[in-house]
């Protein structure tokens, strides 16, 4: 039976009602979900044979694979030093090109001083954004339009690293503008399988959240799927990856049809694998948990259904307010519900959103036999979704749907469609 471990404020949550967990700590993330030590020692005093981190908080935190091994539990993810590889953004740069997938241009590693990063800033071309390299949720990421802009960045970028994850390394890259977010799921057993689940579209955004997906992504041609993909799965076996993970690409539109170019791997499970779920079939985390108790991959290369799936991330904000995180207490809650929709969620009436953590209250999936009538299907189930209480993304939701640009498939990451 699965132990739940909580923090104070998740203690009452509905899905931990009737079953077994353990106070990890304070509402506060940093006492609770965040500290390395009191996770594994919940899961040692609790006698579980393995842990699954989920997808936030420690969940690509090379320690908490380590002090899992120690104790003896095992830890349902890639061995730490795949992690930390890929932590390490130079690295996993340098890694995922020599297993043949395209980069995006920019230093081979850490900057040194300011004269190299205008050095090489002035050989790619501008513009260029500076990153942190161990950042994250855009953090640490300054833009150079030209070269007088390169110093200043190059030093606020430092600083803002330094601040946010306790080291100044950044590094270079061209800033590719007007691209498309794609994003490649990934599979892998600790026996060198590798397979991939297709490709998700997650270019509508807001400060780097992920607000919708879909799959397959309107952008890409079949060769350019089928290429990258496969070359993603590749380059995961080449790594020695376990489990599930996620290659970051970003379509680069400056020439022709485009060039999809590896940005970074997410080394978990991410929020969005129910597209790739509603696709292909298939459980990612029973998969997860078969793989690390030593399994063979338990399926060959998955087939991609033939359908449209799309997936929104409903919040517990104000778009009108900035977006402003708005707990308080659910009144009212019905879900959607039907043929082809799906709905993840631990939320139900008198729920009380606490203030600590993002303020995720659902994801609404659903599947189609084509982009048009998945869109269709999305309106009528977000127009069916009931919530009172606090403020959502619903109506947010709704109208990037309805708008042309997104029904029409013509956006990049550089505004939300539809949405001032």
């Amino acid at each position: 039976m699965p132990v739940f471990g909580v923090s104070e404020a998740d203690r009452d949550a509905p899905y931990v009602r009737g079953r077994e967990h353990v106070v990890l700590g304070p509402g506060r993330a940093a006492q609770s979900y965040l500290d390395v030590e009191r996770v594994v020692q919940a899961a040692v005093q609790s006698r579980c044979s393995a842990l699954h981190p989920g997808w936030g908080f420690l969940s690509e935190n090379p320690l908490l694979a380590t002090l899992c091994a120690q104790h003896g539990v095992t830890f349902v993810g890639p061995p730490p030093h795949v992690t930390a590889m890929m932590g390490s953004k130079t690295k996993a740069k340098a890694a995922m090109k020599a297993a043949g997938l395209a980069t995006i241009p920019g230093s081979d590693g850490v900057l040194q001083s300011p004269e190299q990063a205008r050095a090489i800033a002035d050989s790619i071309g501008y513009p260029v954004l500076f990153k942190a390299e161990n950042g994250g949720g855009g953090r640490g990421m300054r833009i150079a339009r030209a070269p007088q802009e390169v110093e200043t960045a190059y030093a606020e970028a430092q600083a803002e690293a330094r601040a946010a994850f306790g080291g100044d390394k950044v590094y270079v890259e061209k800033l590719i503008e007007g691209g498309r977010h794609v994003e490649i799921q990934v599979f892998a057993d600790r026996y060198g399988r590798a397979v991939h689940l297709g490709e998700r579209d997650c270019t509508v955004q807001r400060n780097h959240q992920k607000l919708i997906e879909e799959s397959p992504s309107p952008a890409l041609t079949a060769d350019q799927r089928a290429a990258t993909c496969d070359a993603a799965a590749r380059a995961c076996a080449r790594i020695g990856y376990v489990g599930a993970g996620t290659m970051e690409m970003l379509l680069d539109l400056s020439s022709g049809q485009g060039t999809l170019r590896f940005m970074e791997m997410n080394c978990r499970l991410q929020v969005e694998h129910t597209v790739s779920e509603m696709r292909t079939g298939k459980d990612l985390v029973i998969a997860q948990l078969q793989v690390a108790a030593g399994a063979v991959l338990p399926w060959p290369q998955p087939e991609l259904s033939p359908t449209h799936v799309i997936e929104c991330r409903i919040n517990a904000e104000d778009p009108a307010n900035n977006f402003a995180p708005a707990p308080g207490t659910i009144t009212a809650w019905q879900p959607p519900s039907g043929d082809g929709i799906r709905v993840d969620t631990h939320v139900e009436a008198g729920y009380v959103v606490p203030p600590f953590y993002d303020s995720l209250l659902a994801k609404v999936i659903v599947s189609a036999p084509d982009r048009a009538a998945a869109i269709a299907k999305m309106l009528a189930a977000l127009g069916s979704f009931t919530i009172e209480g606090v403020p959502t993304t619903v109506a947010m939701h709704r109208q990037i749907l309805a708008s042309p640009a997104f029904q029409n498939g013509h956006y990049d990451t550089r505004s939300i469609p539809g949405w001032p």
